[in-house]
């Protein structure tokens, strides 16, 4: 297979853990990295061998890179994906896809007219035990759902000009974190006709905020995703119930058998509760679906999470802070 060479947009977090996960990619080559503030990504550059930019438009243009990997916070994504596009450079950007629906749509109808793909980062469906779950619903072993409830919980995240924090440039614990959850529910129940939801936002507490979302599907089930930034530094858990007429799905990522499927009535003479432990991963889904996007690529195949994925998880976030502003909640019509 060709060697694919990638040009990474901002050496943050992410940056950071995506140049990480290309290095156990074999047929990815970090051939670039963008940072902004003078000195910053030095290191990580030199520890992938990649040319170290300052200028967005420099590593655009570098004819060593096929591909733009765009890690910059939320409010640049929409710049960034079509200063790519506009070069040429297939893309990969970490989620949300963008800020508005008319930036999303845009950035999907400019990769679609120039013919270079637009992979979205949301990683959750790269995880084991959300894929699991996933099955188990498709299985129809638990039967019908009918009540879901998501957990995702941390510190309030620091970036630089503590960006997460201006609701200018970022969309809360709604569209920079729930969004996985929007993404998942929807990926397992299709699509959301409701969405009713408050923040702590209004009240101004540094360093603190909170998001308690409620979504109807038009399938039915009814979903009630909690978002917080409200942990002690260096916190991190998630955790989903998936309520049905014949069992229960749970999963804790504080557990040490983090996924158990309970039936409502026992199996071929079983026992009625039943753990489905997963065994410690051998690889990052942050790898898993970098190389994933790679193959898609090479091979020509639509990725798991698409663009247009991207967009109805965005959708459903943004409707989300229109009702928290409101107090009403917001109706997201049929397509």
């Amino acid at each position: 297979m060709k060697e694919i060479r990638i040009g990474i947009i901002g050496a943050g977090t992410m940056g950071g853990v995506h140049a990480s996960c290309y290095q156990e990619i074999p047929e990815v080559q970090v051939a670039a990295i963008c940072e902004f503030e003078p000195g910053e990504g030095r290191e990580l550059a030199q520890k992938t061998g990649a040319k170290l930019y300052s200028s967005v438009d420099a590593l655009i243009e570098d004819p060593a890179v096929e591909v733009v990997d765009i890690c910059t916070p939320t409010h640049l994504h929409a710049q960034h994906v079509l200063q790519a596009a506009a070069a040429g450079k297939h893309v990969i950007c970490e989620k949300p896809l963008a800020r508005n629906l008319s930036e999303a749509e845009k950035m999907i109808e400019t990769c679609d007219k120039v013919g270079v793909k637009l992979f979205v980062g949301h990683v959750v469906r790269f995880f084991p035990e959300y894929a699991l779950a996933r099955r188990i619903l498709e299985s129809g072993r638990i039967g019908k759902p009918a009540v879901i409830r998501t957990s995702r919980n941390g510190s309030f995240p620091r970036g630089k000009q503590n960006w997460f924090g201006n609701r200018q440039l970022s969309l809360g614990p709604i569209g920079d974190l729930l969004i996985h959850d929007f993404d998942f529910l929807r990926w397992c129940f299709g699509e959301v006709e409701r969405v009713y939801a408050k923040t702590l936002h209004s009240k101004q507490l540094p360093d603190l905020d909170y998001a308690l979302v409620t979504l109807r599907f038009r399938r039915g089930p009814l979903a009630h995703c909690e978002g917080s930034w409200a942990h002690a530094p260096g916190t991190f858990f998630v955790r989903f119930e998936i309520a049905a007429s014949d069992g229960l799905i749970e999963y804790d990522s504080r557990k040490n058998i983090p996924i158990t499927l309970t039936q409502r009535k026992p199996i071929d003479g079983t026992t009625p509760r039943v753990a489905i432990p997963e065994s410690p991963l051998t690889e990052s889904p942050y790898t898993t679906e970098l190389r994933h996007f790679i193959l898609c690529l090479t091979q020509g195949t639509e990725p798991l999470v698409t663009a247009y994925d991207a967009l109805k998880a965005l959708e459903i976030a943004l409707a989300a802070l229109d009702s928290a502003k409101t107090g009403k909640p917001v109706e997201l019509k049929e397509d």
